[in-house]
């Protein structure tokens, strides 16, 4: 009995295709999972920087306004600084890095005084919010790149027609 050389040709090529198929979608399974844990991580730490900023930002800009100490806890933006150091691409990374350190600026103006200029505060203001907007849009551009820029967004600081209509009040009170 003898092979024919066509049947062994066609055999070692079958068992060939696949082996190399079993490795390609291995690959490119393992590829997919990867891409889905990442864009998973990056969309949790980029929330929690988010709500960790607005806790901060709303402190700050509410103890400017009531003209008192800023109580910070730092703890929760410190560990969301370094969970976005860890999964973020390097546009929302310096994205990020912007808004601490216009975060910085505006705790440098408690130091050693309790400011109440408002027109101190307006630069500040405007670049929190550029700066979160810049955010935003890096963080939605590194998680799906098709996504539209925004030319604003919900959440960050709020519209500085509030802040100085609130701060105009003889009272300042919230009613």
């Amino acid at each position: 009995m003898t092979l024919s050389w066509d049947l062994l040709i066609s055999t070692a090529g079958g068992v060939t295709a696949t082996v190399v198929g079993v490795i390609a979608g291995g690959v490119i399974g393992r590829r997919g999972q990867h891409q889905q844990w990442l864009q998973g991580t990056q969309t949790a730490a980029y929330e929690k920087f988010l709500q960790a900023f607005g806790a901060v930002e709303a402190e700050l800009r509410e103890a400017f306004l009531d003209e008192r100490r800023p109580a910070v806890d730092w703890v929760p933006f410190v560990a969301a600084q370094h969970s976005v150091s860890l999964v973020a691409d390097p546009a929302t990374s310096a994205a990020a890095e912007r808004v601490c350190e216009i975060l910085e600026d505006f705790t440098i103006l408690f130091h050693g005084r309790q400011p109440t200029d408002i027109e101190e505060l307006r630069p500040i203001h405007t670049a929190l919010g550029e700066a979160h907007l810049s955010f935003v849009n890096a963080a939605r551009c590194s998680l799906a790149p098709s996504q539209r820029r925004l030319d604003r967004s919900l959440g960050g600081p709020s519209p500085w027609r509030g802040v100085e209509s609130f701060y105009t009040r003889p009272d300042r009170s919230l009613d």
